[in-house]
């Protein structure tokens, strides 16, 4: 093997909690991070991922080689900043080569304080963490190629997980407010609901933009509050239906305050109630159930999910670490969704009024639109109410 010269030497490592070490290129911010190692299987859409706010306290490995080659730019975040704690690649990102690209992402990650990099072994990654589990880990770039590899692995060793932590705090807003900007369509891009739709509230446990979106174009005039919303905030808003937004952590943690708003708004009003990933473990813990720790999680755009009810199978885009356990499912509560890789629940719904939720990502963003018509019968659900 050649010896490291300054043109290839490494100038940044993935330390793993057992002692593994991997080195690459950073690009980026510089320093070091420690999260939760994850793998992403989507071939596109590696921003929104990074803005997704159900990443928070994870670094996320892409499966798919080509990052970065589309530049990034402003109308593809999903949150003001990247929440993503860095990202592992295996080819080092080009130059952008896209009409839609404002900048590069090695220079967008550096100036939102995030690490990448680049050159190593994802496929011996991503089975690791399949057989493994999702390994804790420090992520350090530094151009001079010095690390402290002892101190590297103690930090991951010492990161206490996602197990028993809520997160939701962290990315929610701090205030309320309203939200109508719709889905992009050609040319226009984002337009702005020129009519009154429904009123909802959307509960922020780390909110998509493009979820927020597919309400306003499904017809809903959208209010967002923080996590921490009481059902007198929810109720005071005079709300004709109650949306549960996605977000990150232990939904055991979150829902310490989260479950105790649905279980009264469940029991003082009939509003229709949509949940969605976190949103939806919300649901499912306020209704009985219980939630629990997956091996690695599903992270993806390539998801195949059955509908119980229709036996239709849809391909979805998947962000979660946590799953409803369907055997602790209450009488009344109906398992309407099951994951075909690992029959993993995906769905649940009352039997005896309009409250539902998904465990995957309906707005997609990225990845296929084929469960759209979930905000439709949300909206149909408050239609029919009034």
């Amino acid at each position: 093997m050649p010896a490291a010269t300054p043109e290839n030497r490494p100038t940044a490592c993935l330390t793993l909690a057992d002692g593994t070490v991997f080195y690459g290129q950073g690009f980026g911010a510089t320093g070091d991070t420690v999260a939760e190692l994850c793998f992403n299987t989507a071939m596109t859409g590696y921003q929104e991922i990074m803005t997704d706010p159900s990443y928070a306290g994870q670094v996320v490995t892409f499966t798919f080689p080509h990052i970065g080659n589309t530049g990034v730019n402003t109308d593809d975040d999903e949150t003001a900043s990247p929440v993503a704690a860095g990202m592992v690649v295996k080819w080092d990102p080009t130059e952008p080569s896209n009409w839609r690209a404002l900048e590069p992402l090695q220079d967008w990650l550096a100036r939102r304080g995030r690490i990448g990099i680049g050159g190593l072994d994802t496929r011996r990654l991503t089975r690791a963490i399949r057989q493994q589990g999702a390994p804790h880990v420090a992520l350090a770039h530094n151009p001079d190629g010095v690390f402290d590899i002892e101190a590297l692995v103690a930090k991951a060793r010492a990161f206490s997980g996602l197990e028993g932590l809520d997160l939701a705090k962290d990315v929610t807003c701090a205030q309320s407010y309203q939200w109508n900007e719709m889905r992009w369509a050609w040319p226009e891009g984002y337009t702005n609901r020129a009519t009154e739709g429904r009123r909802v509230v959307a509960i922020d446990y780390g909110a998509k933009r493009n979820i927020l979106r597919c309400l306003a174009s499904a017809g809903c005039d959208v209010t967002v509050l923080p996590a921490t919303a009481t059902a007198e905030e929810v109720l005071a808003r005079n709300p004709e239906g109650l949306f549960l937004s996605n977000g990150p952590g232990d939904p055991a943690a979150t829902g310490a305050y989260a479950v105790p708003m649905i279980r009264d708004i469940l029991d003082k009003t009939d509003l229709p109630v949509f949940g969605i990933c976190l949103g939806h473990q919300m649901l499912a813990l306020a209704l009985g159930a219980k939630t629990i720790k997956m091996n690695h999680g599903h992270h993806g755009a390539n998801h195949p999910v059955k509908d119980l009810d229709t036996g239709k199978v849809e391909i979805t885009s998947m962000n979660h670490g946590f799953t409803v356990d369907s055997q602790t499912l209450p009488q009344g509560v109906k398992e309407t969704h099951v994951s075909l890789f690992d029959g993993s629940n995906c769905g649940i719904r009352m039997q005896d009024r309009p409250v539902f939720s998904v465990q995957y990502h309906p707005e997609a963003s990225p990845g296929p639109q084929d469960s759209y018509y979930l905000f439709e019968r949300f909206v149909a659900a408050m239609n029919a109410r009034s």
